[in-house]
């Protein structure tokens, strides 16, 4: 029942008992955090309790497949012929023993897998479930992998025998959950795992087979390892252990899926949609694979890779075989071929042209079936909402309402689709019609197809502009000049959309340009007056190397000022990304566009004209101009007596 966590202790230690140290035996407290933690484990989900035994039984398969695979090259850890896992209830005692021949765990195992839930992502943990509503906590249990701990959610105390395969030693994990464990040496004749629960007195239901059965076929029943359960003495088979991914579709129940789902990735949710398919012919193959319909938690060091289950000939081999990319890393499921042999290294699936083939067979299937979610649920605009006003259709989403169909999984897992933009250039095309937007002049999401449908003839490309939120982007200056020509402009709010935009190259036959450098399309900049030249000049001198030039703007209709990016390498955004990130940034300094028709810029105009100095003000636009781009002024200080000094000016001319 091993768990491949990270470890969970706070690495503070008790003085063991008196004698304790000649037992190698002794005790380790948990952090307070970790305590709260499992304060709110074991009471939140008082009516969902029977997933416990979902998640031992999980657990111990897991040991077992593991234990079969390490057995490849070391047959000394060969499993026994009745290999398997035994539920065994002793209701006189209390108590719940679930036992596996799996790999087992020496003692250092035991102290780190054991303590998983003590991770980076505790607090987190922590703070989702308690604003979580009641339905959706069982849900959250299984995004955050608690796993283990969920046995305490009807055992007073919980005890895990273990011996590791190769090993004389077992040692013994023990705790009731309030802050502490102990670990000792103990007694296993064989290799593998004992988890012992000692039920609380209100859990006496699980004490009864019927209802262990119960909770077996529904959560556990396509577990391929045998799972055995001991009733009035005798020992029943208790799963049906079918390779669900080798049936036909046809042969396979909804309510079926959703088990086996459910179980593959520790999941309480539904599958958004089922992908199940048999290959034939040169490649050979069985795949059934699930979308989930919600994201799944993943704290900070979350690996950024499928974990796509690879069997051979039914049996587990491998969760790290990159069946998909890392940009699909969202998709659950097992891959099941006769083409690769049982003692497969894993060198050869990173080389073998068998495993190149699968993957790219695998990949072409799930986006055929992406594609075709997005033709069943097209994008929701204003137009589609305006239709019917008290019956909207059900896919015109309003920005920030549940959304359902292709945009429940867009706004799940678009952001992680977009990386295929920047790192996949084989996949861009497929990519490119999965895509859905925000829109300067439309609401709800949009497509690039439907973008390029409603274009101005005269419009030479599709515009794009990446920012922090809707709201900032929606009253960027830059938009001004794209509103006033008519121009349709997409706007982006993920990170990675600073990034990919300038890989895309043309789409739907149009170019794709970042809004924030393809001024120059809306026409040339208005000639500069005389009157206008000295404050041109004055601001220049004032801002110096700040900004490579100041000039008049013919893009601004409302704005007084804007900083515009350069036409080459980075834009204001991306720049901004890169600092937050410690990394080096690239581009040239910004220009500051200015509009001479704003009143205040005529006014400064006047001043400049007359040899008065601007000097003050022109801090005052640069420092405008970059809060319009969400960033701080650079020195918030000076930047509050200016506006105050500018709004006190204003005050004396009225």
């Amino acid at each position: 029942m091993e768990q491949d966590q990270t470890p969970a202790t706070s690495g503070a230690e008790t003085s063991a008992p008196a004698g304790a140290a000649s037992t190698g035996a002794e005790t380790r407290e948990f952090s307070a955090e970790v305590g709260r933690l499992l304060d709110l484990v074991v009471n939140a989900l008082y009516s969902e309790r029977e997933i416990f035994l979902r998640e031992l039984v999980a657990n111990a398969a897991d040991a077992i497949d593991r234990r079969r695979f390490s057995a490849l090259t070391e047959p000394a850890l060969a499993l026994p012929a009745d290999a398997g896992v035994l539920i065994t209830p002793d209701k006189p005692a209390r108590l719940i023993t679930i036992s596996d021949d799996g790999l087992g765990m020496g003692r250092e195992e035991l102290v780190s897998n054991l303590g998983t839930i003590a991770r980076s992502g505790t607090r987190a943990f922590g703070e989702t479930i308690q604003h979580a509503k009641p339905e959706d906590r069982p849900t959250l249990i299984g995004q955050f992998g608690v796993g283990f701990y969920s046995a305490f959610m009807v055992s007073d105390r919980v005890e895990v025998i273990s011996r590791r395969a190769g090993s004389d030693e077992a040692w013994a994990w023990r705790s009731d959950g309030h802050g502490s464990f102990d670990v000792a040496p103990a007694e296993r004749a064989t290799t593998g795992t004992d988890v012992i629960l000692h039920i609380k007195a209100d859990a006496d239901e699980f004490l009864e087979p019927f209802r262990l059965q119960t909770i077996i076929r529904k959560w556990a029943d396509h577990i391929s390892v045998p799972i055995r359960l001991v009733r009035d003495g005798k020992t029943e088979t208790a799963n049906e252990g079918t390779a669900l991914w080798r049936k036909s579709k046809s042969d396979v129940t909804p309510e079926e899926y959703e088990a086996f789902y459910r179980h593959l990735g520790h999941f309480f949710d539904k599958p958004w949609t089922t992908i199940h398919w048999r290959a034939e012919g040169a490649l050979e193959y069985s795949a059934l694979l699930f979308i989930p319909d919600s994201p799944p938690f993943e704290p900070v060091e979350g690996e950024r890779r499928s974990k796509v289950r690879l069997h051979v000939r039914r049996m587990f081999i491998t969760d790290e075989a990159d069946l998909l990319p890392s940009w699909l890393r969202f998709v659950q499921g097992v891959v099941d071929t006769e083409d690769l042999p049982l003692n497969v290294s894993r060198e050869m699936l990173q080389t073998t042209p068998v495993m190149a083939r699968m993957r790219r067979a695998i990949l072409n299937r799930v986006l055929t079936e992406l594609k075709t979610k997005a033709k069943e649920t097209p994008p929701d605009t204003g137009a589609i909402a305006a239709e019917d006003e008290e019956n909207p259709a059900p896919d015109a989403i309003a920005e920030g309402a549940e959304a359902s169909g292709y945009l429940r999984f867009w706004e799940n897992f678009g952001t992680v689709l977009k990386e295929g933009l920047w790192e996949d250039s084989g996949a861009r095309a497929d990519i490119a019609p999965l895509l859905r937007f925000r829109s300067s002049t439309e609401e709800g999401w949009t497509s690039f197809a439907d973008y390029v449908a409603r274009m101005k003839p005269d419009q030479p490309a599709i515009y794009v502009l990446a920012g922090e939120n809707i709201d900032q982007l929606r009253h960027a200056p830059v938009l001004e000049g794209y509103v006033s020509k008519g121009y349709e402009v997409l706007l982006l709010t993920d990170a990675i959309d600073a990034f990919w935009p300038e890989r895309m190259g043309e789409v739907e036959g149009k170019p794709l340009r970042n809004a924030r450098q393809a001024l120059g399309d809306l026409g040339e900049a208005e000639a500069v007056s005389e009157q206008l030249s000295p404050l041109l000049a004055a601001i220049k001198a004032a801002l110096g190397d700040n900004i490579a030039e100041v000039k008049a703007g013919a893009h601004l209709s409302e704005s007084p000022v804007m900083l515009v990016s350069s036409q080459e390498g980075a834009d204001l955004h991306m720049q901004k990304l890169l600092r937050r990130a410690g990394r080096p940034t690239w581009g040239g300094s910004p220009s500051l566009e200015i509009n001479p028709r704003h009143p205040w810029i005529v006014s400064l105009a006047a001043r400049a004209a007359e040899g008065s100095s601007v000097d003050e003000e022109a801090q005052l636009l640069l420092d405008l101009a970059r809060v319009q781009e969400g960033d701080a002024p650079t020195e918030p200080a000076a930047f509050i007596r200016r506006v105050v000094s500018a709004i006190t000016a204003r005050k004396g001319e009225g």
